[in-house]
Order: structure tokens, then C-alpha cells, then sequence
């Protein structure tokens, strides 16, 4: 009797991927197949509400291969939510994650797979160098960089979540209950020892990248939330040195004033300088503020990572798989 294959889970995030959909579908099955004879496989769709014919396209793969399997969520959960949510529903030996647009270079899961044997229990891909635009690479880079220095976790460097998780990783973070995880941080900081392996990340190879301003900025303020005090800090001791100073120079003006009283007419420039000033700091530490207590009230209302509205080749749910999926 043959030895059953292991079974490797790839996991692809879909948002308004029409043009893009199949081509992964079909690039990762040739790999696995090429390079990695000895597996067998399953594919995860999970679609974050797109509005083009990506869902349509994924139901016509799921129909045309029964290791496909999708998950089509009610709306748009995120960048973050819907990919971990896709990642805690694999059921493979391991789990490789894979962006849709091919900036994850598919030939990279061989080299994940060789790792994965060896004992590692994570293998990441880590950028070293990015055909992107080159500001936003740089940008990217300033980022991570700050991060990382004031992290309480070591982080991870040009780390986008592009890489391969034992199937012991992907229950930890089914046992996380996290309602708005931080993957990147989570491997920084709960990961066993892991491999990173060094590649060049390609250029969307087609459609419109979804990653804007907005997006970016809530990526750096759930990680800048999650894993460091040094906004708090930064409030608490700017606060006091901006108290002191402000004590300092009204007690100047009171004692230039009380020596020069005839002379001496500061008038109310001084405080209104002072007003401003104090208000704005107050002002921009209180959107720190705010941006910890989102985070918290997230955690504390503990919804659910995402909605389904459908799903595609999954074998019929057992009470205990209901339960996983509420999680």
C-alpha cells in the first residue's frame, strides 16, 4: 500500500482579480505539479467582495477542479482579516500564502517545501530588492526599519506574509481568537524558528494594484498599535517637556514683567502661542490615543474576522467545523 502524499495548501486573497484569477490558479497547480511531484495539493480562494468577474471565474475553476476549494465573503473585511481567515481554514500539511497579482513568485514554493522538510516550521520570502515603484520601495523600507526599532517584538524586515506555515503554526492561529491580527507581527513574535529565503519581487503582472495611501497608513498604525508603546511614551514625555517648557517661559515673562513693569509689554502674544502650541500637541497625541483605544475596542467586541456568503467544494460541516468557522 503507497504512503498517502502530504498535502501542501495554497492560499490566494482575491479582490477585483478578473485578469489575474486564473493565471495563479493555473501557475501554482504547474508548480506543484513540476517541482513538487511528491505532494498533493488543494488551492484556497478566499474573495474579499470583488466587483468585477473575479467570483465568477474562481466558481468556474472550483468546477473544474475539486482541489479548489473557495471561500466568497459577504463584503470587503480588509486587507488583513480575510487572507488570516482564508490561512486558519487550510487543511493541508502546510499552508504556503501567495498574493493573486504574481508579486509572490510562484517558483519560490519548491524552495519553501525543500525548508519545510529539512524541520522548519516556517519558511518566509524576504525582499531584497523590488521591480516596484522605487518611492514606494523606499518608503516600505523607512517603514520597516522604524518598526522594527521600536517594536517590543524583534520584527520582520520586508516580510509581506508571503511564505509556508506547519499546519502546528496555522493552529496556533486558529487558537488566537485575534479579531484584527497582525500576521507579520504574529510570526515575529509567536513563530518557532524559521528560514528566510531571499528573492526579487516582480511587478503586478496585471490589473490595478490595491494598495493606496490609506491602506498603507492602516497597515503601519496596526502594527505600530499592536507591537510598540512608543506612542504612549512619546505623548507622556512630550507632554511633560512641552509642560515644563511652557512653565519655564511663563515664569520668565512673569519676572521680566514684575522687573520692567512700565516697560516691558508682552501682551497677549505669549499665551497665544502658548494655546496653540499646547493645543496641538494635545491634539495630535490624542490621535494616538484614539488609534490604541480602536485597537483595544476591536479585541473587546471580539466580531468575528469575517463573514462568509459562500462556499465552494468544502466538505459537508460537522458541528466542530461550525465552530471553527465562527472563530
Amino acid at each position: 500500500m503507497s504512503e498517502k502524499k502530504k498535502v501542501i495548501s495554497v492560499m490566494i486573497p482575491t479582490y477585483n482579480e478578473e485578469e489575474n484569477a486564473r493565471p495563479i490558479y493555473e501557475a501554482v497547480r504547474d508548480e506543484i505539479r513540476k517541482d513538487c511531484p511528491d505532494y498533493d495539493y488543494e488551492i484556497l480562494f478566499i474573495d474579499n467582495k470583488s466587483q468585477d468577474r473575479t467570483r465568477q471565474i474562481i466558481t468556474d475553476i472550483c468546477a473544474q477542479d475539486p482541489k479548489v476549494k473557495a471561500i466568497f465573503n459577504s463584503k470587503n473585511f480588509g486587507q488583513f482579516n480575510s487572507p488570516y481567515y482564508g490561512m486558519i481554514h487550510t487543511t493541508g500539511d502546510c499552508t504556503i500564502t501567495i498574493c493573486a497579482d504574481f508579486q509572490d513568485p510562484v517558483e519560490m514554493i519548491p524552495k519553501f517545501v525543500a525548508e519545510w522538510e529539512k524541520g522548519y516550521k516556517i519558511v518566509i520570502g524576504k525582499k531584497t530588492t523590488s521591480q516596484e515603484n522605487p518611492v514606494m520601495y523606499f518608503l516600505r523600507d523607512c517603514y520597516y526599519k522604524t518598526i522594527k526599532k521600536m517594536s517590543n517584538v524583534e520584527m520582520i524586515e520586508q516580510f509581506t506574509g508571503f511564505g509556508l506555515y506547519d499546519k502546528s503554526f496555522i493552529q496556533t492561529l486558529r487558537d488566537l481568537h485575534d479579531p484584527t491580527p497582525f500576521l507579520r507581527g504574529i510570526v515575529a513574535e509567536l513563530g518557532p524558528e524559521r528560514k528566510e529565503i531571499e528573492y526579487t519581487q516582480p511587478k503586478r503582472r496585471a490589473g490595478k494594484t490595491h494598495n493606496n495611501w490609506y491602506s498603507l497608513f492602516d497597515a503601519a498604525m496596526l502594527s505600530f498599535t499592536s507591537y510598540t508603546k512608543i506612542g504612549m511614551r512619546m505623548a507622556e514625555f512630550f507632554g511633560f517637556f512641552c509642560a515644563a517648557v511652557s512653565f519655564i517661559l511663563g515664569l520668565v515673562f512673569l519676572v521680566a514683567k514684575l522687573i520692567h513693569w512700565n516697560t516691558f509689554a508682552a501682551g497677549y502674544a505669549p499665551m497665544i502661542i502658548a494655546v496653540f502650541f499646547v493645543g496641538g500637541v494635545q491634539l495630535t497625541f490624542l490621535g494616538f490615543l484614539g488609534e490604541y483605544i480602536m485597537a483595544m475596542n476591536a479585541r473587546i467586541m471580539d466580531r468575528p474576522l469575517v463573514v462568509e456568503e459562500k462556499r465552494l467544494n468544502f466538505e459537508p460541516e460537522t458541528p466542530e467545523s461550525d465552530t471553527t468557522r465562527a472563530q
